[in-house]
């Protein structure tokens, strides 16, 4: 039976509210309301879209999400990647007009809507753990990057032509930096010195806001838009009125390999963001596949109603947590303040210089560059770090399209690698105890001549049977002709398939042939059931099976004690 809440997460909340959070919800839907009219603004010319188009992402998206998502926290709407990744995807299509570039970006929020919202119904939300932390961080932080120099032409007031490469952004800038507008680029440094101090000032105070205001203001009185400096111009006033995106076969072919692109990311920023809020409230779960509808219906509202493709935001969030939400109200209430601003306030945007609104977008992504995280993984793992390094490197000069699906392919390649050589800890006994560790680890072990105890940890698989036999090959023999017994701990051997057992089976003949018996120590219960159906169990003996290694080595030396056999090695000769 359908639970009607766990399509409707809101429906937990609503008949549940407390008066006690309604100044809080209020409190931060206004200030996110406050932070998302220059976002909004901001995202839209970074996707090549009019600024109006942001602020209309910002409002049944919104809602929508705050009806059908799981976090009540996480601050739905246009962000700088996603639209990076809108302007990369539609530029490629070289749209003739701008009423084909917004069909466009219409039709790519409906498919991101589309893909995400089916992800969700088929329980496709584990594919978000198919990207490691470290690619995800080298690909936010050069997507940052190309984000930030992709605003040089409007902070410095020259032509430098759309691209998603680095180096062909600076390069296009040091061609023309001669051309550069010095009155665009004092009020856009004013402007980002503006929104990075008025923190100190005031938590709360909205910098972003203050330099938006700040630079109409210095338009009108001064009339700068006569001395070259380029503004927002006129703003449509209204409600967004209801809008088609395209079904042509050829546009949606197009948009497919970004519209996945933006499936992903959007969903990878948005529940990682909203998991690390959540963690703080422990009266609510995030649903991963529940977060998947819920951003495929906001991306579904943003394509029906002359939006773009949306996502969950890492600094609204934020500023959406630490002002007191507690429930999606917030959201309502941020979306409502939007609306308020459409129908009365827009006039007021048309002084607004570009430079605020690139260095709006400057600002927003200079924290997304994380330098500590390299640092942490150069001193403490490597192989992250190298992941990390190629995935930006990747990111950087090929692209962000191809940055993400590298990252995709090193994550997978890794947990194939990793998964094809798994630890593997001979162990040795600790004195006057039963306790065995690894003998790497720990000094002063005991560890016998004829006797060699391997703990394997992970499954035995096609894929690393032929590790697990050369390791085990070479670790027998470095005993030498003085080994008698291999002890495997199956602890960590979560399951076996048929090219294991086969594989264990000739191992297990070859340790027979050399007179080496073998004892099985801990084998969980499904192993043990594949062993039983594979009849691998009576081949190697039920007396071989043992709970612990020291009851394994004891039932051997046993053995040779009480004179059952003259020999271990003509024991397992005639047993086998």
């Amino acid at each position: 039976m359908l639970n009607i809440k766990s399509f409707i997460p809101a429906l937990d909340w609503l008949p549940n509210y407390k008066k006690e959070w309604l100044s809080g919800d209020l409190s931060a839907g206004l200030t996110v309301g406050v932070m998302l009219i220059p976002q909004g603004m901001a995202y839209a010319m970074l996707a090549g879209l009019e600024p109006i188009h942001g602020l209309y992402a910002a409002t049944i998206p919104l809602v929508l999400y705050a009806f059908f998502g799981t976090s009540r926290q996480l601050a739905v709407g246009p962000v700088a990647m996603v639209s990076l990744l809108t302007a990369a995807g539609i530029g490629a299509l070289k749209p003739e007009t701008p009423e084909a570039y917004l069909l466009l970006a219409l039709t790519l929020a409906f498919m991101v809507g589309a893909l995400q919202f089916l992800m969700g119904i088929f329980r496709l939300g584990f594919l978000v753990n198919f990207l490691s932390h470290p690619v995800i961080s080298g690909f936010t932080s050069a997507a940052a990057i190309i984000i930030g120099l992709s605003q040089l032409k409007h902070l410095l007031g020259i032509k430098i032509p759309n691209s998603e490469h680095a180096h062909e952004i600076v390069i296009a800038a040091a061609q023309h930096i001669g051309e550069t507008n010095l009155l665009a680029l004092g009020i856009g440094i004013a402007a980002i010195f503006v929104i990075k101090f008025s923190k100190k000032i005031h938590k709360a105070l909205p910098g972003a806001l203050v330099a938006v205001v700040l630079g109409i203001v210095a338009v009108s009185l001064f009339g700068l838009e006569a001395q070259g400096l380029k503004i927002v111009g006129k703003v449509p006033s209204g409600l967004p009125g209801l809008s088609m995106p395209s079904f042509d076969l050829g546009a949606l072919q197009s948009l497919l390999p970004v519209a996945l692109t933006i499936a992903l990311v959007g969903f990878m920023e948005s529940f990682a963001v909203a998991k690390a809020i959540q963690s703080k409230h422990k009266d609510y779960q995030v649903n991963a596949n529940q977060e998947l509808v819920g951003l495929g219906l906001a991306n579904f509202g943003a394509a029906f109603f002359q939006g773009m493709p949306v996502t969950g935001g890492f600094s609204r969030t934020a500023v959406n947590d630490q002002a007191g939400a507690k429930t999606g109200l917030a959201s309502l209430i941020s979306a409502a303040l939007i609306v308020l601003t459409l129908l009365f306030l827009t006039p007021l945007f048309h002084n607004l210089p570009n430079a605020v609104l690139a260095a709006v977008i400057l600002v927003a992504v200079s924290g997304l560059i994380d330098v500590k995280e390299a640092k942490h993984l150069w001193h403490n793992d490597r192989s992250d770090f190298w992941m990390l390094a190629a995935t930006f490197l990747i990111t950087l000069s090929l692209g962000i399209e191809t940055g993400i699906g590298a990252g995709v392919i090193l994550s997978l390649g890794m947990v194939i690698y990793r998964s094809t050589r798994p630890h593997v800890a001979v162990l040795g006994r600790v004195p006057g105890s039963s306790f065995y560790r690894n003998v790497q680890r720990f000094d002063n072990l005991e560890d016998r001549k004829d006797v060699l105890v391997v703990r394997f940890d992970g499954p035995l698989y096609f894929s690393n049977i032929n590790y697990f036999k050369d390791k085990m090959g070479e670790l027998v023999a470095r005993k030498g002709d003085a080994l008698r017994l291999v002890v495997l701990n199956a602890d960590s051997i979560s399951h076996l398939d048929s090219s294991a057992i086969h594989a264990l089976q000739e191992w297990v003949e070859g340790l027979r042939n050399r007179g080496v018996g073998l004892h099985l120590t801990s084998v969980i219960g499904p192993v043990r059931d594949t062993l039983n159906r594979w009849e691998l169990t009576d081949y190697i003996g039920n007396e071989c099976f043992f709970m612990s290694n020291q009851q394994a080595i004891d039932a051997y030396d046993g053995k040779m004690a009480n004179g059952t056999v003259k020999d271990f090695k003509e024991y397992v000769l005639q047993a086998s």
